[in-house]
């Protein structure tokens, strides 16, 4: 499997080829994680690190695990109470943790293109767990292995992102993914919610859900990111809901196989009616998480594949 990148920052940089083999190794490590011995040695003798500047669960838990069944020493460190706070930049801190000698770095972040500076002050191979409303490439990744495994393919589907698109880098990384595997992306939400310049992705923008969903195959549903609002965007979580929030009338418009995604964590009943998201013959939410493992695997080996070299 030829994977010629020293990082993993983005999707942009990424080839069709590039997340085949992504998601083809990543399918390798789905037999494995379900067996009752879910080890390898493939990073054995090597040191992973997760610095995570902003709070996570999934994300951090799925690196970890990951980086442990394949054998990796890895070390989380808090960064909310790490020398950044006494006023240490970032990159003193790259500097600190370079000569510790690492040879993989997680790393979550709430300014964009933080991760890319980082990568650039240090030796070993960065894999960016989400920067700012930039990208967050490994949870495209478990999402195009999702629908592949559910569709069997991953290419000219009708797929619908709905929500909070304008503070969501998931949605980011997406949109430019499933491009890439020549898709047809609609994106829905509110006008505040999914400015009209979504539109030079190639994506097709709808503030009305209902007719937004016709016929698709995907619905991938986003989290409202309240944290990183400073205004009205929307009038009440309950008028939110009724207009925007997937709940089984609404699906019924999509095609009658659409799968449901979410990237978690949910606001039930705001974003996703409950009862749809515990549907196990229409929701993949859980899918998505078991996947996000598998692809954080093959992507931590490959680029442990490139340690020393100058790709």
């Amino acid at each position: 499997m030829e994977f010629a990148h020293r990082h993993l920052l983005g999707i942009e940089q990424l080839s069709q080829a590039d997340i085949t083999t992504i998601l083809d190794l990543a399918e390798t490590y789905v037999d494995l994680n379900r067996r009752a011995a879910k080890r390898s040695d493939v990073l054995a003798g090597l040191t992973q690190i997760n610095m995570f500047f902003e709070n996570s669960t999934r994300t951090q838990a799925s690196f970890e695990l990951a980086g442990l069944r394949l054998g990796a020493d890895v070390m989380n460190m808090s960064m909310q109470a790490s020398s950044i706070k006494k006023g240490e930049t970032l990159i003193d801190t790259a500097m600190t943790l370079n000569a510790m000698h690492p040879d993989l770095l997680v790393v979550r972040h709430p300014h964009s293109g933080a991760v890319d500076l980082l990568a650039q002050k240090v030796n070993c191979a960065v894999l960016n767990a989400g920067d700012g409303r930039h990208e967050h490439p490994t949870q495209a990744l478990l999402d195009a292995l999702t629908i592949r495994r559910a569709k069997g393919r991953l290419h000219r589907l009708n797929i619908a992102i709905c929500g909070d698109v304008a503070h969501s880098r998931v949605a980011r990384s997406n949109l430019i993914l499933l491009g890439k595997m020549e898709n047809r992306i609609r994106l829905i939400g509110p006008p505040t919610l999914v400015p009209a310049q979504f539109a030079k992705f190639g994506a097709e923008v709808y503030d009305d859900m209902r007719e937004g969903l016709q016929g698709v195959d995907v619905v991938m549903m986003l989290r409202l990111q309240k944290e990183r609002m400073d205004g009205g965007f929307i009038p009440s979580e309950r008028e939110y809901f009724y207009r925007y929030g997937l709940d089984a009338e609404k699906l019924a418009l999509a095609a009658p196989d659409a799968i449901v995604m979410h990237p978690g964590p949910m606001n039930r009943g705001v974003e996703i009616d409950g009862t749809l998201a515990d549907d196990i013959n229409r929701s993949v939410i859980q899918e998505q998480v078991e996947m996000g493992v598998a692809v954080r695997m093959a992507a931590m080996e490959l680029l442990a594949r490139n340690l020393g070299g100058t790709a």
